[in-house]
């Protein structure tokens, strides 16, 4: 399955990779993810008065943690490897899972929560990395629907967890469990073995990193489906950012929360599983045009039913759209990232920090303006996946 000159060890199964890459792809989210469902218990015990929405900071937090990560991460992983820059990054990941675990006031559990997203941050971009190691083109573009089909089982059992851990136990147990993740990574990632050729390794010094940057900030192909990533992840994390809000203030349904944002993955995996195949028989860029199509046409319909129904449609009906959207939304991703890293070669650690910081800062900004004007209505919602989504494509 390894590419000719990568260096010298057992095969990896395609099922291996995409397992591996999943697992990691879970860490990165575990954070978020487990989260959500603890917002209500972790307020009191971090000094917030109840129904507080300054806790969604901490998943700004996380989110900027792991932007910052990645343009350090990036050149580190060119010059030393996937795997070690992996476990430098989940020992990060740990101290900060830990922080958050012991954590009595809110400054503390946001800066513990900033360090755990650094740590995440390795986790994500060696996803990117490790795939380009290994892949190319079109064959990349479909791996990464397989891995991201796989990781998808991620936000369907986390939350479902972490809501039977809170039955049973306090919320610091859920982020305990992220130190459990960053051991079985650590772990893992000695049988996996380095992807990068030693040939492909690149000095750390200013004059070539400097050098790599401008290769990858001027290649037109890159930088266009990067900006296509920034809008469609913006769009997206309205969705992560805003969810928990929209079911507990605007539809009373904070107590199925945990079950219905975990359902709503299911259909998530099931795009993955079906794109792939797609892939590879039009290519990835007709795909990716096709997909985001549907989902701007699917967010003008319900911008349409929700300013019809003053802001508020009936939940049923603005849940079947949010799950259908976002999973049409999410399956662009793997196909834009992929498209943005094919011309990048041996600098791909690099070119994935760069998309990451740059993506994850302005898509966290984006997804930010219109979650804080959501209070009574999803209308800031719509508006902002049509804008968002038109601009995209």
């Amino acid at each position: 399955m390894s590419r000719e000159g990568l260096p010298a060890r057992r095969e990896r199964t395609q099922w291996e990779v995409v397992a591996f890459l999943a697992f990691i792809g879970m860490s990165a989210a575990f954070g978020i993810d487990a989260s959500l469902p603890a917002f209500d218990e972790m307020r009191p015990d971090v000094g917030l008065p109840p129904g507080s929405n300054r806790i969604t900071l901490a998943i700004t937090v996380y989110f900027l943690g792991m932007a910052g990560g990645q343009i350090v991460y990036g050149p580190l992983s060119d010059r030393f490897g996937r795997m070690a820059t992996l476990r430098v990054g989940m020992a990060i990941y740990a101290v900060g899972a830990a922080g958050s675990m012991l954590a009595t006031d809110f400054g503390f559990l946001l800066g513990s929560r900033l360090v755990w997203g650094l740590g995440a941050s390795a986790a994500s971009l060696m996803n990117l990395a490790i795939l380009r190691d290994l892949y190319s083109g079109t064959r990349m573009a479909r791996m990464m629907s397989l891995v991201t089909a796989v990781f998808l089982a991620g936000p369907v059992v986390t939350p479902l967890a972490a809501e039977g851990i809170l039955r049973a136990a306090s919320w610091r147990w859920i982020y305990a469990c992220g130190l459990v993740l960053a051991v079985a990574i650590v772990t893992w990632s000695l049988r996996f073995g380095e992807t990068l050729h030693p040939d492909n390794r690149r000095p750390l010094r200013v004059g070539p990193t400097v050098d790599a940057f401008r290769q990858v900030v001027t290649c037109r192909r890159t930088v266009l489906y990067a900006a296509t990533l920034l809008f469609v992840d913006g769009a997206f994390l309205i969705f992560l950012g805003s969810t928990q809000q929209v079911f507990d203030i605007i539809y009373g349904r904070a107590d199925q929360f945990a079950f219905l944002f975990a359902a709503s993955a299911i259909p998530f995996a099931i795009g993955f599983l079906l794109v792939s195949p797609a892939i590879g028989r039009w290519g990835a860029h007709r795909v990716g045009l096709a997909v985001l199509s549907a989902a701007l046409a699917l967010a003008v319909a319900l911008l349409g039913l929700t300013l019809a129904a003053d802001g508020v449609p009936e939940f049923w009906t603005w849940f079947s759209f949010m799950v259908v959207g976002n999973t049409l939304l999410a399956l662009v991703t793997p196909v834009a990232m992929s498209m943005a890293l094919e011309p990048m070669g041996d600098l791909a650690g690099t070119a994935a920090g760069i998309l990451g910081l740059g993506g994850i800062t302005a898509a966290s900004l984006l997804a930010a303006f219109v979650g804080i004007h959501i209070h009574d209505s999803t209308t800031p919602w719509a508006v902002g996946y049509v804008v968002y989504g038109a601009i995209g494509l």
